[in-house]
C-alpha cells in the first residue's frame, strides 16, 4: 500500500493480462449452465437469442467503464457501499447494506442452491423437496467451511474455479463434434412471449460479477491506458466464450429444445453422448455452482461485517474472529437467512424455486445498480476538484446510457417477471417479497438513528 496526504492507496502492481484474467475468472460462473434455456424460452428466434448475449456483453462493458472511474477515483474495499454513501449519505448506504444482507447476497445464495439442487435431483432425487434439500445441505456445508477460516474458504474456491473451465470446454466441444437432435431443426411453436426484457434479466445475471472486478482498477499498472483495455478485453473474452457455449446449445438442441429444458447442459450431453455421461457433466456443473456460491458467501459475509461495524443496530455482526480470519457471526446469520429463503421458495413452489429467488433479488439489485450509476454523475459535481486516474469516455453520455439500462432492467424485473408462462404467479410473489424486505430497512434505519443519538 502507498500513502499520500495521510491516505492509504493500493499499489499499482497488476499487469494488463492479470486484470483481464481476473475479470474473466470472476464473471464466468455457473449461470452459463442454467440460464440459456430461460433466455431461449423468451426469445422469438435464434438470431434474437444470440443477439441478447452479444447485447449483454456490450451493456456490461458500458457499466464496467462507469465503475472503473468510481473504483479508481475512490479506491475503497466497500465498493458500491462506499460510492452510494459518499453520493447519497448514510441513510441510503444503510439500505444498500441491508439489501445485500437480506436480499441480494442471500437471495443469490438461495437461487444458486436451487440451481445445484435441480441438477443433482435429475440424477439422484431425494423426494418431493429434493432441490430444496440439496440447497440447504450445500449452504450449511459451505458456511461451515468458511467459518473454519479464510484459508479453507480460499482453498475451496481455487478447487471449484478450476473445474468450470473443463465444463465449458466440454460443452463447446460437443457443439463442434455432436449431431443435432430433432428439436434443433424443428420449427418453434407460436407462443406468447414476455418480451426482450425478461430474456435480458437472465442474460445479465449470467454476466454478473464485473462490478466486483472493476475494484482492482486502482491496482493496475498505467491505469490511464490499461483500465479501458482490461475491461473491454476481459468482457470481450467473456462475451466470446458465452457466444460459443450458446452456439453449442443451439446447434444441438435448437431454440425449442433449449426453451423446454430445465437443466440444459445435462440435456445437451444426453442428446449427444448418451445418458451414461450425464453424471460427468453434472459433476462439472456442481463444482461451478459451488464456486459461485462460495465466492458469494465470502463477499456477502464481509459486507455484513461492515454493516455491523458502521451501524449500531447490527453491531453484533461487526465481530471478527482473528485466528480464523473470518466474520463468524456475519457468516452464520447469512447462512441462516439464505436457508430461510430456500424454505420460502420451497413453500411457494419447489419446482420453480430458482426462478422465484431470481425474482426476489432482481428488482432490488437493479435499483442499487442504478443508484451506483447516478452516483458517478453526482460525485463528478460534488468532488469536481478531485483527481481522476481514469475518466469514463464520452461523459456524461456513457453513465446516462448505463443508468437507462439499469432503469430498463429494473422495470423488466418487476413487470415481466409476472408474465412468466406457467410460473408467473410464483415469481411475482418472490419479486414482491424482495421489495417488501427492502422497504423494511427504512424503519430499521430510523431505529438505528435513535440508538446512535442516545
Amino acid at each position: 500500500m502507498g500513502t499520500s496526504n495521510g491516505q492509504i492507496h493500493p499499489k499499482q502492481t497488476l499487469s494488463l493480462f492479470d486484470v483481464i484474467m481476473i475479470i474473466v475468472g470472476i464473471v464466468i460462473g455457473s449461470g452459463i449452465f442454467k440460464l440459456p434455456g430461460m433466455v431461449a424460452g423468451n426469445s422469438a428466434s435464434e438470431l434474437i437469442f444470440m443477439l441478447t448475449w452479444l447485447a449483454g456483453g456490450i451493456m456490461s462493458i458500458i457499466g464496467a467503464l462507469c465503475y472503473a472511474e468510481l473504483a479508481s477515483t475512490y479506491p475503497n474495499a466497500g465498493g458500491d457501499y462506499f460510492f452510494i454513501n459518499r453520493a447519497f449519505g448514510r441513510g441510503m448506504s444503510f439500505l444498500f447494506a441491508w439489501a445485500r444482507m437480506s436480499v441480494i447476497q442471500t437471495g443469490s445464495i438461495a437461487f444458486l442452491g436451487f440451481f445445484l439442487g435441480d441438477y443433482l435431483s435429475a440424477i439422484w432425487p431425494l423426494g418431493a423437496y429434493s432441490s430444496a434439500v440439496y440447497a440447504i445441505i450445500t449452504i450449511l456445508l459451505l458456511t461451515a467451511i468458511n467459518i473454519r477460516g479464510i484459508m479453507m474458504g480460499k482453498w475451496a474456491q481455487n478447487l471449484f474455479t478450476g473445474v468450470i473451465v473443463i465444463g465449458l470446454v466440454t460443452v463447446i466441444g460437443i457443439g463442434i463434434l455432436g449431431t443435432p437432435s430433432p428439436a434443433a431443426v424443428a420449427e418453434r411453436a407460436p407462443q406468447s412471449l414476455p418480451g426482450l426484457g425478461l430474456a435480458m434479466v437472465f442474460v445479465l445475471l449470467a454476466y454478473g460479477g464485473w462490478n466486483e472486478s472493476a475494484y482492482v482498477s486502482a491496482e493496475l499498472k498505467d491505469p490511464a491506458k490499461n483500465i479501458v483495455r482490461s475491461l473491454i478485453g476481459g468482457l470481450s473474452a467473456v462475451t466470446l466464450i458465452y457466444l460459443l457455449v450458446n452456439w453449442s446449445y443451439l446447434s444441438i438442441l435448437g431454440l425449442e429444445g433449449m426453451a423446454q429444458s430445465r437443466n440444459i447442459a445435462q440435456d445437451l450431453v444426453r442428446a449427444t453422448l448418451g445418458p451414461r455421461f450425464v453424471p460427468l457433466i453434472t459433476f462439472f456443473i456442481v463444482f461451478a455452482v459451488l464456486s459461485t456460491m462460495n465466492a458469494t458467501i465470502i463477499s456477502g459475509a464481509r459486507s455484513n461485517y461492515a454493516l455491523g461495524r458502521d451501524f449500531r443496530i447490527f453491531g453484533f455482526l461487526g465481530k471478527w474472529k482473528a485466528d480464523a480470519g473470518t466474520p463468524v457471526t456475519a457468516l452464520a446469520l447469512q447462512g441462516a437467512v439464505a436457508i430461510v429463503l430456500v424454505l420460502i421458495g420451497m413453500a411457494i413452489s419447489v419446482e420453480t424455486g430458482f426462478e422465484t429467488m431470481v425474482a426476489y433479488t432482481a428488482p432490488v439489485f437493479w435499483f442499487f445498480f442504478f443508484l451506483a450509476g447516478v452516483s458517478l454523475l453526482v460525485l463528478r459535481k460534488k468532488d469536481s476538484g478531485r483527481a481522476r486516474v481514469f475518466s469514463v469516455p464520452l461523459y456524461p453520455v456513457t453513465p446516462i446510457i448505463f443508468c437507462l439500462i439499469c432503469l430498463y432492467m429494473l422495470q423488466s424485473s418487476i413487470s415481466y417477471i409476472f408474465l412468466l408462462p406457467n410460473i408467473g404467479k410464483f415469481s411475482g410473489m418472490g419479486a414482491i417479497l424482495g421489495i417488501c424486505v427492502l422497504i423494511l430497512g427504512i424503519p430499521l434505519y430510523l431505529i438505528d438513528r435513535g440508538i446512535s443519538k442516545k
